[in-house]
């Protein structure tokens, strides 16, 4: 079942679609890349996909309208790191699944903002997966991740290759890896590349997620 949600963040709110399967195993939080929002038709069947799998997910615009039109705030990545924090707060306060152990799917500049929230959210958030991500954005703050990360990549995203295999050096959890997907670029536009990244992410989740409390 898929609700529209309105998430409180000081005097405005950011909408969301918070869906929850029957008997769901887990809740996984996205944060979106740049001029990007909970419409990505990208992340948003990576959601379905995880939702098949026993998944809750929670889609959301990390900025108000207001906000997402001046565009130096899509690469502000503190701010966004701030309303990812915000919305795990609200979701942990939701009976619907305040009970569920929480993930972050993160894509592009988005993954930097897991990654910096997952260092400052450690308690509640269990597992994070990158798509096509920027985790070394958030540099500083990777030795300080402790939940299970996985970065996945197109094989021609050459220089983001690269920038992952240098994050994921720094990231301090112990359970890490870094999937490289063959001949997809950095959207995954490619046939059946997005179905991989999707089976690989429902398999990260489903293994560490999987499980009541925090």
């Amino acid at each position: 079942m898929e609700t529209t949600v309105r998430i409180p963040i000081n005097a405005h709110a950011l909408e969301g679609d918070l869906a929850v399967p029957e008997h769901a195993r887990g809740l996984v939080l996205f944060a979106h890349g740049s001029g990007s929002g909970r419409r990505s038709p990208r992340n948003r069947y990576v959601a379905q996909v995880l939702n098949q799998a026993g998944l809750a997910t929670l889609l959301f615009d990390l900025l108000t309208q207001e906000e997402d039109a001046v565009y130096e705030n899509r690469f502000d990545i503190e701010l966004l790191t701030n309303r990812l924090v915000d919305a795990t707060r609200w979701s942990l306060e939701q009976p619907t699944v305040n009970k569920l152990r929480i993930g972050y799917f993160g894509a592009s500049t988005g993954a930097a903002a897991a990654m910096r929230a997952a260092a400052r959210t450690a308690a509640h958030v269990a597992a994070v997966v990158s798509r096509g991500g920027r985790p070394d954005l958030a540099m500083s703050y990777l030795g300080r991740v402790r939940a299970p990360t996985l970065l996945i990549v197109g094989e021609y995203d050459d220089v983001v290759i690269e920038l992952n295999q240098q994050a994921l050096e720094a990231i301090g959890a112990g359970d890490k890896g870094l999937i490289i997907v063959p001949g997809a670029t950095h959207l995954f536009e490619e046939p059946g590349a997005l179905d991989v990244v999707a089976g690989h992410a429902a398999q990260w989740f489903t293994r560490h997620l999987v499980g009541a409390g925090h």
